[in-house]
């Protein structure tokens, strides 16, 4: 794929279901909305930081796969392992069971004599087909549902802040300060860094992208410089537009700041608009997710089915499972778990990659590296430290999730130490 589809891959990975609603769930924890727009703020560069880590990786270890390889290189096949079971049962089957939670929730608001769940599976089933048929018309499905999250963006920042303001004012507070460095805030960055997933996207394929050395770092890059800005300027306006006490606790944030902006009739073409634009994130999902099992497929004997590919190119057999887990999740799980589920453990295998370009520089200095992390060692430590802070407190407040999370992690030994290794592929 070329860098323009890596960068969208990367946009749509990011720009989805996060965005239009965890802002809820932050406006009812009582953070102020300045404190709320630092929160996003901080959200892009801890994803900026991880990004140029995971760069220098993806050029000096160019194989798909994402925290699998990595990982598997850097410390013990084991770790790559549970790295990827993760990404199975939790990395990307879980935000595609969000994802279509909140396309449910979102024509469920314009049309309430719909059923939402209903209308979750109905996604699901939708972006699955459309993953399986063929590589171009996936390809074409991406691009234009991606082009349709950013027109739902755009036509929000075009008239947002021109609308009546009916929120509370942006400027800082007394006492944001405290708030800044609150436990509240660290929680909280789960939902932020939830709408930030995705800043590795093109990670996870590198082995499809054209010049990969040059075009994967650069889509992160792009990728996570365009969606922060995108970000705050969005946020800003879902709070200058509707009141907090509306916002709090509800995901379709932006159904109801739009019915502020556009009027009742005008608020539910948007909510039409950005349901059409999270199709786009549970495809990036459904695209990129089967190919990081598709390679545990490759080197596990017990999953080697999950590695077979049609001529095209195309894991059926693990897009099928990473569709199963998912409407498992649809059925079972609420989207307030789902995410917290999702988010402690993928921060857990994230903070392991950004950690091992230490151990790769110190263990192995004259290895190629094409590119080189920005900024290192500050831009990674930044990541490490953000990201450890966030997972103490974020333990602390939900532990429920974050017991769930690690269950789910150890598992996968099981799992591993009944797989030995094997590289063989299957086609057909």
């Amino acid at each position: 794929m070329s860098l323009y589809t890596a960068t969208c891959l990367v946009v749509a990975n990011m720009v989805g279901t996060g965005v239009f609603t965890s802002l809820g769930f932050q406006v009812g924890d009582g953070l102020t909305p300045f404190v709320i727009l630092i929160l996003w703020l901080v959200g892009g560069v801890c994803a900026f930081c991880g990004g140029v880590a995971y760069a220098e990786l993806a050029s000096a270890l160019p194989r798909s796969g994402g925290e699998y390889h990595f990982l598997s290189r850097i410390f013990h096949p084991s770790v790559g392992f549970l790295a990827g079971w993760v990404s199975i049962t939790a990395g990307f089957a879980a935000p595609v069971a969000a994802g279509a939670i909140a396309f449910g929730n979102y024509i469920n608001g314009v049309n309430p004599a719909l059923d939402a769940k209903l209308l979750a599976f109905a996604a699901l089933g939708f972006v699955t087909v459309a993953m399986l048929v063929s590589a171009r018309l996936r390809e074409w499905f991406q691009n234009i549902s991606t082009s349709l999250s950013f027109l739902a963006i755009l036509v929000f920042l075009g008239f947002g802040f021109f609308a009546p303001g009916h929120g509370s004012s942006l400027a800082p507070q007394a006492g944001d300060a405290t708030q800044v460095f609150s436990k509240t805030f660290a929680s909280d960055l789960f939902w932020v860094m939830f709408a930030y997933a995705g800043w590795n996207a093109s990670t996870y394929v590198t082995g499809e992208v054209r010049n990969p050395s040059r075009n994967v770092p650069l889509s992160m890059a792009i990728g996570t410089i365009i969606v922060t800005v995108l970000y705050l300027a969005l946020n800003a306006i879902f709070l200058h537009a509707a009141p907090a006490a509306e916002l709090a606790g509800k995901p379709e944030v932006g159904l109801i700041a739009g019915t502020h902006v556009f009027g009742v009739a005008g608020g539910k073409w948007m909510a039409l608009l950005i349901a059409a634009g999270l199709l786009s994130h549970i495809g990036s999902m459904q695209w990129i997710g089967p190919r990081v099992t598709a390679t545990m497929g490759e080197d596990n004997r017990i999953l080697r089915p999950l590695s077979i590919v049609n001529t095209a190119g195309i894991p059926i057999f693990a897009t099928l499972v990473q569709t199963a887990i998912a409407a498992f999740m649809l059925y079972t799980g609420t989207f307030q778990s789902v995410v917290i589920y999702v988010q402690f453990t993928i921060t857990l295998c994230s903070g392991l990659v950004v950690l091992g370009v230490f151990v790769l520089r110190v263990r192995e200095p004259n290895l190629p590296r094409p590119v080189r992390a920005w900024g290192y060692p500050v831009t990674p430590a930044i990541f490490l430290i953000v990201n450890g802070w966030m997972l103490w407190h974020g333990f602390a407040t939900h532990p429920r999730e974050s017991l769930a999370g690690l269950g789910t992690i150890l598992s996968g030994l099981v799992i591993f130490f009944l797989s030995p290794p094997q590289k063989k592929k299957e086609n057909f």
